[in-house]
């Protein structure tokens, strides 16, 4: 399902112009990663998607569907959001209630509540404790429950506000797992997020905001190579980056691996002259 962004603005009722003439189009089944300072307007962008907020100016296309025309509940069938803080998003009395009560607000039947509590636990790591409290959870499990929570409605697009926020290494790495697992299902992935190392390894494509407008786009290796204009943004690029900046290095590696070739091929360049 595909999302398009058409001359777009928003502006508080205080006066702040939060977001002025937005354009984007994003394919169905990417994983974007939109990046920039705080205040830049990005939590702003990604709430018009599922109408908790509305444009003052523009439309906003969810597939087929002018957002305008539809309610918030009827978006949320579409577009599925997890909050930067997961104490937000949680108020049931287990995990499988927790997790079923979106696709049972929606009309599923029980039998199809009870395969997406199942499924979604599975996947996030938690299928073990479905009758626990969420509140018996420590903050990154509460945050991998409200992204269960967020799978089990099904959505075709999911916006996913500082995914990593809070998280060890260890939950790190299970949302990174957890991401992988669903871009592979055909998920559009849209990742709000500070962790630069993260987007790198994970977003095909990147884009930066600065004063409430697009201030550079592109795939993600072609927009972590433009060091001017992330500084302009300040938005500092990942460590690899920034180490094969550092060395003169030619290329933009984003993994390790993309480091480790890069830099040998560099070495042997370097002897051979």
């Amino acid at each position: 399902m595909n999302l398009r962004v058409e001359g777009v603005s928003f502006r508080y009722p205080s006066g702040v112009l939060a977001l002025d003439g937005i354009d984007l189009a994003i394919p169905s089944g990417q994983l974007l990663a939109i990046l920039g300072e705080n205040g830049a307007g990005k939590t702003t962008l990604v709430k018009l998607f599922n109408g908790l907020l509305r444009p003052s100016q523009g439309k906003v296309y969810i597939g087929d569907w002018d957002s305008a025309e539809h309610t918030t509940a009827a978006l949320a069938r579409r577009v599925g959001f997890l909050f930067q803080n997961p104490d937000d998003q949680l108020f049931e009395r287990t995990l499988a209630r927790e997790v079923g009560y979106g696709p049972r607000n929606l009309g599923a039947s029980e039998a199809e509540v009870k395969r997406r509590v199942a499924r979604a636990l599975k996947l996030v790591g938690l299928h073990d404790m479905a009758d626990a409290h969420p509140y018996d959870l420590p903050q990154p499990q509460r945050k991998l429950l409200a992204l269960a929570a967020t799978i089990a409605m099904d959505t075709p697009i999911l916006v996913l506000d500082e995914p990593t926020i809070g998280q060890d290494e260890v939950g790190r790495g299970a949302i990174s797992r957890i991401l992988t697992d669903l871009h592979r299902m055909g998920r559009t992935l849209i990742m709000i997020s500070h962790d630069m190392d993260f987007c790198a390894e994970h977003a095909q494509r990147m884009l930066v905001m600065l004063n409430g407008k697009i201030h550079v786009e592109g795939t993600t290796e072609d927009v972590m190579g433009q060091t001017k204009k992330l500084d302009e943004a300040e938005v500092a690029p990942p460590q690899l980056v920034r180490l094969a900046q550092a060395l003169k290095m030619p290329g933009t590696p984003l993994t390790v691996d993309d480091f480790v070739d890069e830099y040998k091929q560099w070495r042997k360049k370097k002897k051979s002259k």
